[in-house]
C-alpha cells in the first residue's frame, strides 16, 4: 500500500512535474532527502513515464480522433502490431462493450482521418468503427493532482 507522504508527492509531481525537490519540500513539509528517497522508490513501481502535454493544434494537427474499432479474434494481433508502428497513433487502449481497441490518432486534417480509415478498413476485416472527433480539451490528466482526491487511494 502507497503512504500519504508518497502520494503528497506523486500529486505534486502530477501539479507540475519540473518543480524542485525544494520548492515541493517546502509545500509539503516533507525534507527532501525524503522526497528523493521516495521518488526513486517509486521510479522503480509507480511512475511509469515521464511525458510532456502537448497543445496539437498549435502544432498544426487540427484532427485528434478517439476511434472505436471491433475486428475478429484472429486479427487483433495484427491489428494492434500495425497501430503500435502507425506514426499517427498517440494511444491505444484494449477494451469491452463491443468493441476491442480504442484509439486516440492526431492529424493535421479530417482528410487524413479518412485516408487513414480507408487504409485501415482496405487492410483489414473491421467489422465496426465509431470515430469520435475532439472538439475541445476541457480537462486533462488531473487525477490525483489535488490533495482532497489523495484519499481516494489510502
Amino acid at each position: 500500500m502507497i503512504k500519504k507522504k508518497e502520494l503528497l508527492i506523486l500529486s505534486r509531481l502530477r501539479q507540475n512535474s519540473r518543480e524542485s525537490l525544494t520548492r515541493m519540500s517546502r509545500a509539503t513539509r516533507i525534507p527532501v532527502s525524503t522526497i528523493f528517497d521516495r521518488l526513486q522508490a517509486c521510479q522503480k513501481s509507480v511512475i511509469t513515464k515521464h511525458t510532456t502535454l502537448l497543445n496539437f493544434s498549435k502544432l498544426g494537427f487540427n484532427a485528434i480522433v478517439n476511434i472505436m474499432i471491433k475486428i475478429p479474434r484472429e486479427k487483433r494481433d495484427e491489428l494492434k502490431q500495425y497501430l503500435e508502428t502507425h506514426r499517427n497513433i498517440n494511444s491505444i487502449y484494449k477494451i469491452n462493450n463491443g468493441f476491442d481497441f480504442m484509439v486516440e490518432g492526431i492529424f493535421k486534417s479530417i482528410q487524413q482521418v479518412d485516408e487513414f480509415m480507408d487504409n485501415l478498413e482496405s487492410r483489414y476485416p473491421i467489422e465496426t468503427t465509431q470515430i469520435y472527433y475532439i472538439v475541445e480539451d476541457i480537462k486533462r490528466e488531473s487525477f490525483l493532482t489535488r490533495e482532497n482526491s489523495l484519499d481516494l487511494v489510502i
